[in-house]
């Protein structure tokens, strides 16, 4: 039944979102019996030799595959992208200090909401008044900012920083939540990273962090023991018992991605698939992408139509066709077709298909 069900469904969720059949394959003999042990990875003890090297190799990959120096430490931890909208701040950011935060889309939104809880937050770009259909172009980063942040992809918008601003003259900090492992980058240039699992690296309920350790212990705040980052890095992502399952989850994501040939040869698929959707779109006056095209997200493809009653009409028949996630995001409507790294490009091409019958029966 399982086999049927997944042969047919072409998942187009923006998160939790698709992840490789091998990957599921794997997880679900590990829920029944965990390496052979008769144990299933549900009830094994976090600090035992079972689940010991499970999370060193996941930390072990993250950084191989990102290729961080030794300045940078890799946790994987609790609470998802959104507490760190407020762990971040909490650990580089003193009451009288300020830190200037890019505005782009909701999940930017969130983060300075959180951030003006710790202290003074600059706006050093925004596209808040073009209903976030593009990135910010100038920056203005003030030289005494604790750090700058961005979000590297914003999931409901549509939009992606193409060129990574490194050279702001402060620390880097960025949510990556919704685009991580998906391109290459200078990994090294940013102070920290994070990003919920869900989307490109695992299930829900993990949080992978990436923290330059040279930038913390500089607040003179007294830092809760469990939302110090230093804590955390002492104790090798084991502070407190870490969402085991989650962990493994992301661990088997983390041996795909690099068996697929790395970030580089993922890289190559999302652009693939991406300019096959945006081409399609462009091509037929039916639909309308909305993000300007030099800040095109390749994870997430956002569009309308032009007569806003045949939505219902074009979503039916994405159902019919096993179809599924292409809805937008309740705050703004019309479709979404997020296009993570294990999302298949024979998968898009079922959607450019329907799309292009679909323009050509209206046409």
């Amino acid at each position: 039944m399982i086999e049927t069900v997944k042969s047919v469904v072409h998942n187009f969720n923006a998160g939790p979102s698709v992840l490789p059949r091998e990957v599921f394959e794997e997880a679900s003999q590990a829920v029944l019996d965990f390496n052979h042990t008769g144990l299933s990875i549900l009830e094994i003890g976090h600090r035992t030799s079972l689940f010991e090297p499970v999370m060193a190799e996941a930390r072990v990959l993250v950084k191989e595959l990102m290729q961080l120096d030794d300045d940078h430490e890799v946790l994987f931890l609790h609470g998802g992208a959104t507490t760190q909208f407020m762990q971040v701040p909490m650990n580089l950011l003193n009451e009288n200090e300020l830190a200037a935060y890019t505005d782009t889309g909701t999940w930017a939104s969130k983060a300075i909401k959180e951030a003006k809880l710790f202290g003074h937050v600059e706006i050093a770009g925004s596209t808040k008044e073009t209903q976030y259909t593009s990135i910010p172009k100038n920056l203005t980063v003030s030289p005494t900012a604790a750090y700058l942040h961005i979000t590297t992809n914003e999931t409901i918008a549509g939009t992606q920083w193409k060129k990574m601003p490194y050279d702001c003259g402060v620390p880097l900090v960025a949510d990556m939540s919704s685009d991580i492992l998906s391109r290459v980058l200078d990994f090294n240039k940013f102070d920290i990273i994070y990003a919920g699992a869900q989307k490109n690296m695992g299930a829900a309920g993990v949080n992978l962090v990436v923290v330059n350790k040279n930038i913390l212990g500089k607040v003179n705040r007294p830092i809760p023991t469990i939302l110090d980052y230093r804590n955390h890095i002492k104790e090798g992502s084991m502070l407190n018992t870490p969402p085991v399952f989650a962990v493994y989850v992301a661990m088997l994501t983390l041996r795909w991605v690099k068996k697929q040939g790395g970030v580089a040869a993922l890289e190559k698929l999302n652009d693939a698939k991406a300019e096959l959707l945006y081409t399609t779109l462009d091509g037929l006056p039916v639909f309308k992408p909305v993000v300007a095209k030099e800040d095109r997200s390749t994870m997430n493809v956002v569009f309308v139509m032009e007569d806003p009653a045949l939505e219902k009409e074009f979503l039916d028949l994405c159902k019919q066709e096993g179809i599924v996630g292409v809805k937008g995001h309740r705050s703004v409507g019309g479709f979404r077709a997020s296009l993570y790294n294990a999302l298949t490009i024979d998968s898009v091409r079922v959607l450019t298909d329907l799309m292009k019958d679909f323009a050509n029966k209206k046409g």
